[in-house]
């Protein structure tokens, strides 16, 4: 789709609009791709199909940004005004009014053209949650952040209340963090196998079994270093997550080498929260829980996705919905853990029927904590491509949007009347119905780790494959980030250069606060 930026009376940089217009296009056609022609908007549009043009005009007391959509030959219109003050405020404010007013006037447009609101209205971003969070914690009540949610940005009734429900944890989550606290994130970049939906890039254990050994060396490497580090800028760890790939593909001996270099290089007598990602049934053991309820882990995951064997099969799941519940009697004879699993709605071949099967007999095995995921369709996925790049011939039809709504509002009903409630929540792109991610527990076990992340409350320390260490400055919100190598063998490569970048960075921890 064509895109064109215009103003008659206002000196802007359309190109930091672009973001904001990609994200509402994404949104409302999946599958466009922008374009940004160099060529000035035509007087007619006769050989154009589709197309936006965004135009601002300010006037003496109010601006218009108005998006004039061209789909399949008919023109749809909308229209956001806000002060024209407002564009004679500092120059990074004024680009984040600008960018809000493209999307919502290119959402009034689209929604007028599809005929109904989507459930987030014009909200793009993956963290929905920060703003009912600041709105609160600048003193407005729950009931006025949910209104401002619905009435700004036309966010659906249901969906405010779910946004104001998690920002409520995520206000308290913030209350009880200390400024020199820090969360550490492990990553364990290998899988058993590779499910059809998934995009991260994890080694099949299969094909990779011989960097297994050297990529837990060289792990141990990156935590001592770390928590020299850690010592060094005075910062005291309070949660712990390690998550992949599935860190139980790890033997019991190489989980046992792992954590105890972790208490061995960093103080965690102030860590109230320690969750290994166990995830796929198929990898845990008596011995591999025994190993982690030694060092002192007190939340995991038993993640079945579904319930029903035929789609389990589809997904490329070895397991069987037997193995879950097999599996849960093994954790919970092994220890006292607080257990997490997951659920995917949207699945290829599963109804809301059968979604809501699979979601009464998880919740019949009682965890503490469930999370329901929307399919996303990403482009690293087998649901998208194939081993060779090419376009996935996917044989099984995937659940329409209609029918994700159905599965998530039966979901949203069964765990509210068995004693769950949402906590955090995030969004990603091409999700099925354009719905969302939601973390749901009972009281007493959102997992603190979860929310400190998704809300960016706090910095984040990545060791690992594929671990994504996060500066957090409180006070103003700036955020700086560092990567490490996704890929088992550059990680191995590079794990000199991963601790030396590390040791810059932590040079800036002491100017947190």
């Amino acid at each position: 789709m064509k895109i064109w930026f215009t103003s008659d009376n206002v000196d802007w940089d359309a190109s930091r609009c672009h973001y904001a217009a990609e994200q509402m296009l994404f949104t409302l056609f999946p599958g466009e791709k922008p374009e940004y022609p160099e060529e000035p908007v035509p007087t007619t549009l006769t050989d154009e199909r589709n197309a936006v043009i965004f135009t601002l005009h300010r006037g003496k007391t109010l601006t218009n940004m108005s998006t004039l959509l061209l789909r399949d030959g008919h023109w749809y219109n909308g229209v956001v005004r806000f002060p024209s003050e407002k564009l004679e405020e500092a120059p990074e404010a004024v680009c984040h009014t600008v960018q809000r007013a493209v999307q919502q006037s290119f959402y009034a447009a689209g929604s007028a053209l599809l005929s109904h609101d989507l459930p987030w209205g014009s909200l793009t971003g993956v963290r929905p949650v920060k703003l009912p969070t600041k709105a609160l914690l600048e003193g407005a009540t729950p009931k006025q952040a949910q209104k401002e949610l619905e009435k700004t940005y036309h966010v659906s009734p249901l969906r405010a209340e779910l946004a104001v429900d998690c920002a409520k944890e995520s206000v308290k989550a913030l209350k009880s963090l200390q400024n020199d606290e820090i969360s550490l994130y492990i990553g364990i970049p290998f899988c058993p196998s590779r499910c059809v939906y998934c995009s991260f890039v994890s080694a099949s254990v299969e094909k990779c079994l011989p960097l297994v050994e050297p990529f837990v060396e060289a792990l141990c490497r990156e935590i001592e270093a770390t928590g020299a580090l850690l010592r060094e800028a005075g910062r005291a760890v309070r949660t712990i997550y390690m998550g992949g790939g599935t860190p139980t593909t790890l033997s019991a001996r190489q989980l046992d080498r792992v954590l105890t270099a972790l208490e061995a290089h960093i103080d965690l007598s102030r860590c109230s929260e320690f969750t290994v990602e166990a995830g796929r049934p198929d990898t845990i053991t008596e011995e591999k829980l025994a190993v982690l309820a030694g060092h002192g882990v007190g939340r995991v995951s038993v993640n079945p996705q579904s319930m029903d064997d035929q789609v389990l099969r589809r997904m490329g799941r070895p397991h069987t919905a037997e193995t879950i519940r097999k599996t849960m009697e093994i954790v919970i004879k092994t220890a006292d853990f607080a257990v997490n699993m997951d659920l995917i709605s949207g699945l290829p071949g599963d109804t809301p029927e059968g979604f809501a099967r699979s979601l009464r007999e998880v919740v019949a095995l009682e965890p503490q904590n469930i999370t329901v995921h929307t399919l996303a369709l990403k482009k690293g996925s087998r649901l998208v491509t194939d081993e060779n790049g090419a376009p996935a011939r996917d044989p099984f039809s995937l659940p329409s949007g209609e029918a994700v709504k159905a599965m998530l509002d039966d979901a949203w009903n069964l765990l509210r009347e068995n004693g769950y409630a949402p906590y955090y929540l995030y969004r990603q792109k091409y999700m099925s119905g354009a719905f969302e991610n939601v973390g749901w527990a009972k009281d007493g076990f959102a997992g603190l780790y979860n929310i400190a992340m998704m809300e960016e409350l706090q910095t984040i320390v990545a060791v690992g494959g594929g671990g994504i260490t996060k500066l957090v400055w409180p006070a103003t919100g700036k955020i700086e980030r560092f990567n490490n190598p996704k890929y088992p063998q550059e990680y191995l490569r590079d794990i000199d250069k991963i601790c030396a970048k590390k040791a810059e960075l932590f040079g800036v921890l002491s100017s947190l606060s």
